[in-house]
């Protein structure tokens, strides 16, 4: 009974472990492949790059809601993602007035184009559906532009701005704030300072360690308790020592008080007997 008990148990948790590896295999792989989905305009490694610096905010949809007397619209924004689960639109237009009707495609993500900088990226979705009147009747386009902001992950998507008042080149801007293009901190510790932490860690090891294996092991009591102590009492008496020697600029006699004294010791006179003047 044990035995059956624990072979089902045991296969449970070989199933269950297998489970979760697989998600994880398939998560990373997820993650890793998800800027991939955008199709370059021009392949080009550069933008590829830009592109991979964007690999945080993957998965995500952004919305803003624009209302006015005349107008209201709702836009939603995916990076390298079906948007509003339209196959293929990065960017879409939702007519709030019109509830029925179908999202507008503002710009394709299988159309892409990245450029960034030190601290920004802009993104270029192309291939939209056509103006109705507007921009010579030719396809809509989308520029995000990513900011760098270090106060967030990912900020909210907003300023729209719809430029279709000219013959060609029309486009529709939106801004967005994220940590994920700033560029890395810079260490501010100098090697000097680096070296001075590193040697401050060393003695701090060394009084710590060296005070209780003194205390516990060795059973050492006061100032014995120092690590190494003789060792440093001596070293602490030959450095005075040496600067007593070195810095001092006194002799080491002292002077006489009269010159007329010579230094050198006085001999011992003999003693004098006088023991042949008493009486006998």
């Amino acid at each position: 009974m044990y035995q059956v008990m624990n072979g089902h148990s045991g296969g449970s948790f070989l199933r269950w472990t297998l489970v979760l590896q697989l998600l994880l295999c398939g998560s990373g792989v997820y993650t890793t492949d998800s800027t991939k989905n955008c199709k370059l305009y021009s392949d080009s490694e550069s933008e590829r790059k830009v592109l991979n610096r964007l690999e945080p905010l993957a998965h995500k949809n952004f919305t803003l809601e624009i209302t006015n007397e005349a107008e209201s619209y709702t836009y939603v924004f995916q990076l390298c993602g079906d948007a509003w689960g339209v196959p293929g639109a990065g960017v879409v237009q939702l007519d709030n007035k019109q509830k029925e009707s179908k999202p507008t495609v503002i710009g394709r993500y299988n159309a892409t184009q990245a450029y960034g900088g030190s601290d920004w990226v802009m993104l270029f979705y192309r291939d939209g559906e056509t103006y109705d009147g507007h921009c010579s009747k030719e396809k809509r386009r989308a520029i995000i532009m990513i900011s760098c902001n270090r106060d967030m992950d990912v900020g909210k998507i907003g300023s729209v701005l719809e430029d279709r008042k000219r013959d060609q080149d029309c486009f529709y801007l939106f801004e967005l704030d994220s940590s994920a293009v700033c560029p890395p901190l810079q260490s501010k510790i100098s090697p000097g300072s680096i070296i001075l932490i590193i040697g401050v860690c060393i003695v701090a090891v060394y009084l710590i360690g060296g005070f209780l294996y003194q205390r516990l092991i060795v059973g050492a009591k006061g100032m014995e308790q120092f690590p190494n102590y003789a060792f440093w009492v001596e070293l602490g008496n030959l450095s005075a020592d040496g600067c007593d020697f070195v810095c001092r600029s006194r002799n080491r006699e002292e002077a006489p008080a009269y010159r007329g004294v010579a230094t050198e010791p006085l001999e011992e006179e003999p003693e004098e007997r006088d023991d042949h003047l008493l009486p006998m």
